[in-house]
């Protein structure tokens, strides 16, 4: 593969980053934490938990964290995540969002059209002030949410007194009802049959690049460096921060070992020399090319959790602390 295939591979790759990357996240699960200011515990927790409280309401609550907005309006954000994200079965619109901006030092409780009798903006800004602001002015972030939460439950649940007083005695037990699993990776709110094929997808790809640079002389030590990001993020979905950390060590530690070792087998040596001297070298079913610049090139012979279809018209309540 010359410089130029590389060029427009990685310009490709560039291109689905920056939409990935949009304003929007992606849904990756009831609790998406991409300020990174929730525990794996809390985190595990409160999705087992508003899971719990969808199986019995048919509710969807989900909880976004971001670091910053960069001066948007926090309302316009919260609801365009919403209706992004379609929270809420559709006709019933009974979704319900909670923002939370650590560095603006920003939340909100977007709720969606059909819970906003249930869930009126007076309650979710007393949720706001009572509940959530006094544990994040001492940057107890697992505790505000997880209460928080917890809050919200309990008033669509027809509990609006316990959804207050439970918090004021800290009666939270509600929330944290399950034993954390130590095996658990943190992976997305998806099925086991989803994180197989999103694998298999994802490792399938990454894998056999990752084969082709340990089994190819040259460009080999390109496509080490070049992968490492894409081990380092792409995991993340099908098996979460530890896991994917997990993945990256693997592979930084295996690849460099694979190829040292395989450098000194002989049909490696074999293609190094065909490559050198006849331009072409074939191994394991893909023909390898040498490029001008001494390179190579090769060729062969989709959360469990996701919205309903809700919308909301911007109810609910922002708060600050």
């Amino acid at each position: 593969m010359n410089k130029t295939s590389y060029l427009i591979i990685l310009m490709i790759l560039l291109v689905i980053f920056t939409v990935r990357g949009a304003e929007v996240p992606y849904l990756t699960g009831r609790v998406t934490d991409n300020a990174q200011i929730l525990s794996p515990v809390t985190k595990k927790m409160l999705s087992d938990s508003l899971k719990a409280h969808e199986n019995r309401t048919g509710n969807q609550i989900a909880v976004l964290t971001l670091s910053t907005l960069d001066g948007d309006n926090i309302e316009e954000y919260a609801n365009k995540v919403f209706n992004e994200w379609k929270l809420g079965q559709k006709g019933k619109d009974n979704g319900i969002l909670i923002l939370v901006v650590p560095d603006d030092r920003r939340m909100r409780i977007e709720v969606g059209y059909g819970l906003e009798g249930t869930m009126t903006d007076l309650l979710a800004g007393r949720i706001i002030r009572d509940v959530m602001t006094p544990k994040f002015k001492n940057e107890d972030y697992d505790g505000g949410i997880s209460d928080g939460a917890l809050a919200v439950i309990k008033i669509l649940e027809g509990d609006q007194q316990s959804g207050f007083a439970a918090l004021d005695t800290g009666d939270d037990k509600g929330i944290f009802d399950e034993k954390p699993s130590f095996i658990d990776f943190e992976a997305g709110d998806i099925s086991v049959i989803e994180r197989i094929l999103l694998g298999c997808f994802i490792f399938g790809i990454i894998g056999l690049f990752t084969i082709v640079g340990i089994a190819t002389p040259g460009v080999g030590w390109f496509l080490y460096l070049f992968l490492i990001p894409f081990w380092a993020m792409f995991p993340i979905v099908v098996l979460g921060v530890k896991g994917a950390f997990i993945c990256l060590v693997t592979y930084l530690i295996v690849f460099p070992l694979a190829k040292i070792f395989l450098k000194h087998t002989n049909w490696y040596q074999k293609a190094k020399e065909d490559l050198r001297t006849k331009g072409q070298a074939s191994i394991g079913g893909f023909t390898f090319s040498s490029g001008g610049s001494g390179g190579s090139s090769w060729s062969s012979g989709s959360s469990g959790f996701s919205g309903g279809g809700g919308s909301s018209g911007g109810g609910g309540a922002s708060g600050s602390w």
